[in-house]
């Protein structure tokens, strides 16, 4: 059983990182990274017979409703705990803060996360992972949900651009094991945002 540990290798595309204004191009080179990567069978999660047919990912129309400051409030105290994913696999992660938001005139929030283990690589000590789902999650999107790469920011703010969430590995090869969305981050609302389930 593969984990999910390869997928972690997405946030040196640094997509975003650091990024304060909406920026299309950005965007655009990581859906072309993405693609690259898919189509390359060494790095590519796709299951052989639909590699062999892979041309590109759909993704929602890029979107700058979608790019928000969020204001980032750190919560300590917090203890680890081992996180579900769709196989019996329960790496440890513990809640690091909350992210609050607003989108079409509503006020959203969500929960970010650290991995415990990844953490202690130095590469990774900052990195955040904000898994989500929302109402097109099972339709347009991976029922799953989908994941953002984050990096810790170093005042109350933080950027999220949802026209860079991704599908989990999983949602292409059953192989793999990955982190299932906390219902705490499910939510109620639309974001047509980012890579859209990849086939039925």
């Amino acid at each position: 059983m593969r984990t999910l540990f390869a997928l972690f290798f997405l946030v040196q595309f640094n997509f975003g990182f650091g990024q304060e204004k909406f920026n299309v191009s950005a965007v655009a080179k990581f859906q072309k990274d993405l693609n690259t990567e898919y189509a390359d069978a060494k790095t590519s999660p796709l299951l052989a017979e639909d590699l062999a047919e892979f041309k590109t990912l759909d993704f929602y129309p890029i979107n700058e409703k979608f790019f928000v400051t969020a204001k980032f409030v750190r919560t300590k105290k917090e203890k680890p705990f081992e996180m579900k994913t769709s196989t019996d696999r329960k790496p440890l992660y513990v809640k690091y803060g909350e992210v609050i938001f607003t989108i079409d005139g509503k006020e959203l929030k969500l929960n970010v996360y650290k991995n415990i283990e990844l953490s202690k690589k130095v590469s990774y000590k900052d990195y955040l992972f904000l898994p989500f789902s929302d109402l097109t999650s099972g339709n347009e999107s991976y029922i799953g949900g989908k994941y953002i790469d984050l990096r810790i920011p170093k005042g109350d703010t933080i950027v999220i651009d949802f026209n860079t969430s991704y599908n989990p590995y999983c949602a292409y090869n059953y192989k793999y094991s990955c982190p299932k969305v906390p219902l705490e981050n499910d939510l109620n609302i639309e974001i047509k945002a980012g890579v859209k389930k990849f086939h039925d």
